[in-house]
């Protein structure tokens, strides 16, 4: 099969010889002169040839066919491409060649008494001739369609090792046995001792030690990629077998999780290239999914920014816990129509509602309450980029904190059981305007949760915050930044070599505000375990070594400088001294601060005001003094800060 695969693999890319097309002609040709002799006899029509004008006939043949075809030169054409032009001049060819024939026979034989059998003889000859030349490029032609698709079929199918021999490992070899795309070829595994010689269900099992190993194996077998059956297999392998294999130039794949399944068939498109998420991302969150799903069954449900990163994703694991309804709320038409268009898809049974508003209307937010009456609200819009926000701080204000404000008191308002406020680390020691305005929303939603707790203020509403660092791949984040530079050709551009950020898969950060949200038992900021953080330029050098790239070589990275109110490191959220623990290991509460509701109510109302007249200087100056660990870094507003 492999001889095969590399016989056709060069006719599928190289053309047959001109002189071979000639001598194939030249010999169709002959044969054809032959046939007539023997149709002749077949048919027994009386002839006295004599051995003389036998060997002119064949001789006559072979001679004048190969002088015309040389000639007519139409060995050269390539047979492959064949056309009705290149047919005519075959058909001419064959007129010479006979006529040729027909002239020397008469000429140098005494067929007088024969001339009529050998005009029939010739015009067969010339008809057999040309009958011939066509099925020689016919047979071409359909030999080459064949071979074609047979090597466009094996070079579709990819080659490949599955990692490891767990049960999931031998599970991903059985849901591919059919795939037309993925083709296991064995098994790879790290060993010591590098033992070989086993077999599991028929197929090799490699061990490998080194990256010598893994090119010797891929020598071998000649597969095409390494496949890992899940994500915790190429997060601990990413600094051996997946090094070894970007050294070896080697893909590595992983299989799709269950729900990518249809109909216990793999869909044929979801098993990918393993990208950096799966690297940077931690082992599986466990989670009560039981207590999760009896706190939003049967629920309506609403989500502001429902379009976004965050709320997007939240709509997407809501809507597998048996809500009743998800109003999705959210100012961008485009991703709010998109996502509502792969919602009805996934979920066809279940209730959507897609409402284009801004949180900054509160009319707007009190028809949507009115109409649809939720009873849980997750507060996910906000404007987040640092840089922009630094620019434009009075929008920052007006969104994330009058915004939370106007959803909060509709909560109020409504009766709703629950809030949940998304909002994030750099709301800790901010140092720039977003952060700031992250940290004025939480001070407004803890007052006025701590206000309805002591009875100051009539309401049910229980208010929840959840802070969390980066999530990996969000709109805007440097991820899919980094990957638009990488395909034009970089450079990546990070702005300082020593950044760092603790990131968090979009997924993971959903399901702690989930279960976080369930296991709340009144007005609490939750924290989340963001692991170890990472630095930038490491994660820009894993993407262009994912990408099959070399760093420096075929992609550069630059460094661009801090931006405004940009951090150098983020805080770390979740410590001894500055949390309380939970039940569950990842998830902590953290220790704040307490505002008085009607202090933090008059500033929100002064803030908004400077905001809406665009007043920055005395609006950031607001900003400083209700939140005094505000200190900016790198920004026009350090004036503002106290000695």
């Amino acid at each position: 099969m492999d001889l095969f695969n590399r016989i056709v693999g060069i006719f599928k890319h190289k053309f047959l010889h001109k002189w071979a097309v000639f001598i194939i002609d030249v010999m169709a040709s002959f044969i054809a002169s032959l046939f007539v002799i023997l149709l002749v006899r077949i048919l027994h029509i009386p002839y006295d040839f004599s051995n003389l004008q036998l060997g002119l006939w064949f001789g006559g043949s072979i001679l004048f066919s190969a002088f015309i075809f040389r000639i007519g030169t139409v060995y050269r054409a390539i047979i492959r491409y064949s056309s009705l032009r290149e047919l005519n001049q075959v058909s001419i060819i064959c007129i010479a060649k006979d006529f040729l024939l027909w002239l020397v026979m008469g000429l140098l034989t005494p067929l007088t008494l024969m001339s009529q059998l050998l005009a029939a003889m010739v015009i067969m000859d010339f008809f057999i001739t040309v009958c011939m030349l066509i099925m020689v490029r016919v047979l071409v032609i359909v030999t080459f369609g064949y071979i074609r698709h047979r090597v466009e079929d094996e070079e579709k199918i990819r080659r490949v090792l599955v990692y490891g021999t767990s049960e999931k490992s031998l599970s991903a070899m059985m849901r591919l046995t059919d795939s037309t795309t993925y083709r296991i070829d064995g098994f790879i595994d790290y060993n010591k001792r590098g033992k070989s010689g086993i077999r599991i269900d028929g197929k090799n099992l490699y061990y490998f030690r080194n990256a010598d190993d893994v090119k010797r194996i891929i020598i071998s077998s000649s597969v095409n990629g390494i496949l890992f059956a899940n994500v915790a297999d190429a997060r601990n392998e990413q600094d051996r077998l997946i090094q070894y294999c970007r050294e070896a130039g080697l893909r590595t794949y992983i299989v799709p999780d269950i729900d990518e399944i249809k109909d216990g068939s793999i869909i044929g498109n979801k098993i990918r290239s393993i990208n950096i998420e799966d690297l940077l991302g931690r082992d599986e969150i466990k989670i009560s999914m039981k207590e999760i799903t009896e706190n939003f069954s049967d629920k309506v449900v609403m989500v502001t920014g429902a379009a976004g990163s965050i709320g997007s994703e939240l709509c997407r694991q809501l809507a597998t816990l048996g809500v009743k309804k998800i109003v999705l709320f959210d100012n961008a038409e485009t991703p709010l129509h998109n996502i509502r268009l792969e919602l009805d898809d996934r979920f066809p049974d279940l209730d959507f509602v897609a409402v284009i508003g801004d949180v900054r209307s509160e009319q707007r937010l009190d028809y949507v309450f009115r109409q649809y009456r939720p009873q849980i609200v997750f507060h996910a819009a906000a404007y987040k980029h640092v840089p922009l926000m630094e620019e434009n701080p009075c929008e920052a204000v007006c969104v994330n904190v009058n915004g939370t404000r106007n959803v909060a008191d509709k909560c109020v308002e409504y009766g709703i059981e629950q809030m949940v406020m998304v909002s994030t680390d750099k709301a800790v020691n901010p140092t720039n305007i977003m952060g700031c305005t992250k940290r004025l929303a939480e001070i407004y939603v803890q007052s006025l949760g701590l206000a309805i707790e002591r009875g100051d203020i009539k309401g049910t509403t229980r208010f929840v915050t959840t802070r969390f660092g980066n999530v990996l791949g969000s709109n805007g984040s440097v991820i899919p930044r980094f990957r638009e530079q990488l395909e034009h050709g970089g450079p990546i551009t990070v702005t300082h070599p020593e950044i760092t950020r603790f990131f968090m898969t979009i997924p993971e950060a959903c399901r702690l505000v989930m279960e976080a949200a369930t296991f709340a038992t009144g007005t609490q900021i939750f924290v989340f375990d963001m692991g170890k953080s990472v630095k930038i330029v490491t994660l820009a050098e894993r993407m262009i070594q994912l990408a099959g790239l070399e760093v420096g070589k075929d992609i550069k990275i630059e460094f661009t400088g801090l931006r405004p109110g940009e951090k150098l490191y983020e805080e770390v959220l979740a410590t001894k001294e500055n949390t309380v623990p939970t039940c569950h290991e990842r998830i902590f509460i953290a220790k704040v601060r307490d505002y008085s509701y009607d202090a933090a109510a008059d500033t929100v109302t002064r803030l908004s005001h400077l905001a809406i007249s665009v007043k920055i200087p005395e609006m950031v100056i607001l900003m400083k003094e209700t939140v005094p660990e505000f200190i900016s870094k790198n920004s026009v507003y350090e004036k503002y800060d106290k000695a």
